[in-house]
């Protein structure tokens, strides 16, 4: 794809317009949904997934606004928001995968309660905006920074009277609890913010007695997880058997011996690299399944999840 625009619209936080390189149309896609943009980091390039901001329906462009996150690994690259600040100009053509959503709506809803702390107004905005074109029921809370407020200005003329703006950690604690507490039965919440803000969110909804699986949240980031136990995975298809030893991912695992799975954020949040047990037991480290799903065994994320022993088989 081109970058074919790009604009700040709030400090350190840039919004970057992508085009189809070729000027073919884009695909539609769901609300929530990111992709990923190649980036060079270290010895190899890596995707690093990003929301978009747009509906998703008939879209002629791709929007990602990206905040600049100041984050260097060990070897002091650069991360990949801080690499598309410094390196994207309009022009400069970018390898995309995607797009794919795992915070989709509910179109079913009774309500939609869509909440979003700071830059993770992103995916957010994408829910709203497709709320409004379908004609379903939203209720929005923004809290944000008095220094930083991205898509202020668009997310007021969206969402009109049914925005609550909120500044400061205990307001947006004590409007959250609000707002939860006053929701009509069949209202689905969807969250996107800082993973602190996300676990109370979570806390308060259990805590007022909301469903699971009506309670949605979208990271930015995973968990920090140990290295694991070393355990061995069998492959349907050949029947071979892999073992993968302690600080070496499912992922790469597999990759090694020549099964690929797509993949782009390998650290359980994008939800790219989702994989079928076939059969076995699985110690899942995503920040995408339910307890309810976790207890299924029906599916794992290779980039995190791990077998217990030689229990695990996957369906590839």
């Amino acid at each position: 794809m081109i970058v074919t625009r790009i604009r700040d619209i709030a400090p350190d936080v840039r919004e970057f317009e992508l085009r189809a390189a070729d000027g073919s149309e884009l695909p539609w896609y769901e609300p929530g949904s990111h992709i990923g943009i190649e980036h060079e980091a270290g010895e190899r390039p890596e995707f690093n997934a990003y929301s978009l901001t747009d509906s998703g329906i008939a879209p002629q462009a791709y929007r990602i606004s990206v905040l600049r996150c100041g984050h260097t690994d060990d070897a002091g690259a650069t991360g990949g928001s801080d690499w598309l600040h410094d390196n994207l100009t309009e022009g400069t053509q970018v390898r995309v995968q995607g797009p794919v959503s795992a915070f989709r709506p509910v179109p079913s809803a009774r309500n939609h309660l869509l909440i979003a702390v700071g830059i993770g107004i992103t995916p957010i905005l994408s829910h709203l905006r497709a709320a409004r074109h379908w004609g379903r029921p939203i209720t929005v809370l923004y809290g944000y920074s008095p220094t930083r407020a991205p898509h202020l200005d668009e997310l007021c003329a969206e969402a009109g009277d049914n925005l609550r703006l909120t500044c400061g950690r205990a307001e947006i604690a004590e409007a959250t609890a609000e707002l939860m507490s006053a929701q009509p039965m069949g209202t689905y919440a969807y969250a996107c913010g800082p993973a602190g803000y996300l676990e109370d969110f979570e806390k308060m909804a259990a805590a007022l007695g909301w469903p699971e699986d009506r309670v949605r949240v979208e990271h930015f980031a995973g968990l920090e997880l140990d290295a694991g136990d070393p355990f061995t995975v069998t492959v349907s298809s050949t029947g071979e058997r892999i073992d993968v030893p302690s600080g070496v991912s499912l992922l790469d695992a597999l990759d090694s011996h020549g099964v690929t799975v797509p993949n782009m954020c390998r650290q359980g949040v994008c939800g790219q690299c989702r994989v079928r047990i076939a059969s076995g037991r699985a110690v899942h480290r995503d920040m995408l399944t339910t307890d309810a799903q976790r207890q299924q065994h029906s599916h794992l994320y290779a980039c995190v999840s791990r077998g217990v022993e030689d229990t695990l088989e996957v369906a590839l």
